[in-house]
């Protein structure tokens, strides 16, 4: 196996701790859902369970470390994936024993699960995404840019998370079974999906990064959480009239169509505005690294005397950013 480049450590560590410290919540949940002997085996399983996963976590960390200050984020995304793929089925779990025991109604616990998904998942995208090792982009308007880009996917992401709490907290009228797995699954793809999505702008974009071209996952988002939610909680509160629908996340959701709207409408008119001059000027002065210099040597002839000999070498030459601004 070829070794990974330095890592940083500190990273490696963050990453690592709030993957593990999440796991074991839910473990305890799982754990402390079971009575009896069905406890000891629960327990047994999901420390297998765990080990298993944190042997695989042990060289993706580290991958994600060693990548951390360059543009890619392709370790980043398996992590996530790995991520989500197991913590959603233990959700999973706990949703259904939470359900099967209709006469606990325990709504400090299931808030406090709420709570939980709602810190660790928003926070380990943050900490996989690292704007602050991102030490190509050196101006401070484009690493702020960059922010508040990633701040509408860690918006996504409590959406999604709020959809999904709806299934375990304490509800007066329960949902359909069929829509109950609907949301859950939905909910389960998107958080398995739309990160990945996000992180792979990043690496697309590579060193040089323009944060407004990152259109992929605006666009998918506007359809996929924005209009699709808005959906959801209108069906939830109309027809099952359901009290727990957060009308706040639904003025969110409204607010964020109008926005991307705008924005999408509004980079349209600037690529149209564009001069093709301008477009043309970007392309051909590409900066090359490396470019043919002459240095000049002498030779000796066989009468003893010395002429000038010209030989090609390659030289780097610092790069060239050109911009074309249409006002």
């Amino acid at each position: 196996m070829v070794p990974p480049p330095p890592t940083n450590r500190t990273h490696v560590c963050l990453s690592t701790l709030l993957v593990m410290s999440s796991m074991a919540l839910i473990d305890a949940y799982l754990v402390e859902q079971n009575q009896g002997p069905r406890k000891i085996g629960i327990c047994i399983m999901v420390m297998g369970g765990d080990l298993c996963f944190l042997i695989v976590l042990r060289y993706v960390a580290v991958w994600v470390g060693a990548e951390v200050r360059s543009s890619k984020r392709g370790y980043a995304m398996i992590l996530w994936f790995l991520y989500i793929f197991v913590l959603e089925i233990k959700v999973y779990f706990v949703y259904q024993n939470y359900k099967a025991d209709r006469t606990s109604l325990d709504a400090v616990s299931r808030k406090a699960l709420t709570l939980l998904l709602s810190v660790c998942v928003p926070v380990l995208f943050i900490v996989l995404v690292a704007i602050e090792h991102m030490e190509y982009v050196r101006a401070f308007k484009k690493r702020e840019e960059i922010r508040n880009r990633l701040f509408w996917v860690v918006v996504d992401l409590l959406d999604i998370l709020d959809i999904q709490a709806n299934l375990w907290e304490p509800q007066k009228k329960g949902l359909p079974l069929w829509a109950e797995g609907l949301m859950f699954f939905y909910c389960y793809i998107l958080l398995l999906v739309l990160p990945c999505v996000s992180l792979s702008e990043i690496s697309m974009q590579g060193i040089n990064i323009v944060p407004h071209k990152m259109m992929l996952y605006p666009i998918l988002s506007l359809f996929t959480i924005n209009i699709i939610t808005l959906l959801i909680r209108g069906c939830n509160m109309m027809l099952y009239k359901d009290a727990r629908v957060s009308g706040i996340l639904i003025g969110k959701n409204v607010l964020a169509i109008i926005l991307k709207t705008c924005s999408f409408v509004q980079y349209r008119r600037h690529l149209q505005n564009t001069p093709p001059f301008c477009v043309e000027m970007q392309k051909n002065l590409i900066p090359h690294n490396y470019v043919h210099a002459q240095p000049v040597s002498m030779v000796t002839t066989h009468r003893g005397h010395i002429i000038p000999e010209r030989t090609s070498l390659h030289l780097p030459l610092p790069e060239v950013t050109t911009t074309c601004e249409h006002t």
